[in-house]
């Protein structure tokens, strides 16, 4: 399911996804939402079919990235037809859409508060770090971390972009500097 928001004469489409626990009413979201749409981007809000479902979890990440793609297709054929298209989402949101950068032909991808490593569990070590799904994406990136995000801050390197902004993993601190980014960011990859 896609909310879309649409920019009237849009200058291109971004879709986001929203975090493993969360939906796409998280501030972050929200916040992106509004300042792209005034910048003069439509916007797809997805909800992710586990979630339409009334599941808490999701699938493994392949199907996770099937269903992001068919919905990412359908919207590309339908409502956002003909425009440049950004996917992103917020933390496991944005590890979808990294790994299926390809496969929708993104021409950018926006990770907000992205799960870089696992905290470790008690008694455990931290789980392994996901650098290689960032280090995938062959297109721009975008990453607005949380200066104190317990996930850990990813490294900026040749075509990835990353922001810090005062918060945690939720970016409910600032939310204003997490859109004041994105656009900056997304008027950069796609002028008017």
């Amino acid at each position: 399911m896609a909310r879309l928001y649409a920019a009237d004469d849009p200058r291109g489409a971004l879709v986001l996804g929203h975090g493993a626990g969360g939906g796409i009413e998280a501030p972050d979201l929200v916040a992106v939402t509004d300042a792209a749409v005034e910048a003069g981007w439509s916007v797809a809000l997805v909800l992710q079919p586990y979630r339409v479902a009334g599941k808490k979890s999701g699938p493994v990440p392949a199907k996770l990235d099937e269903a992001w793609a068919d919905v990412v297709a359908q919207l590309r054929s339908d409502q956002l037809a003909g425009l440049e298209l950004v996917t992103g989402g917020r933390s496991a949101g944005a590890r979808v859409a990294c790994r299926t950068a390809g496969a929708t032909e993104a021409a950018g991808v926006l990770c907000l508060a992205f799960p870089l490593q696992p905290p470790p569990r008690a008694g455990k070590p931290p789980g392994p770090a996901r650098t290689d799904e960032l280090e995938m994406v062959s297109v721009p990136v975008l990453v607005v971390q949380g200066d104190g995000d317990r996930f850990g801050m990813p490294e900026p390197a040749p075509g990835r972009e990353v922001v810090q902004v005062a918060g945690d993993h939720g970016l409910k601190k600032d939310t204003p500097a997490v859109a004041a980014a994105v656009t900056r960011w997304l008027t950069a990859l796609v002028p008017a």
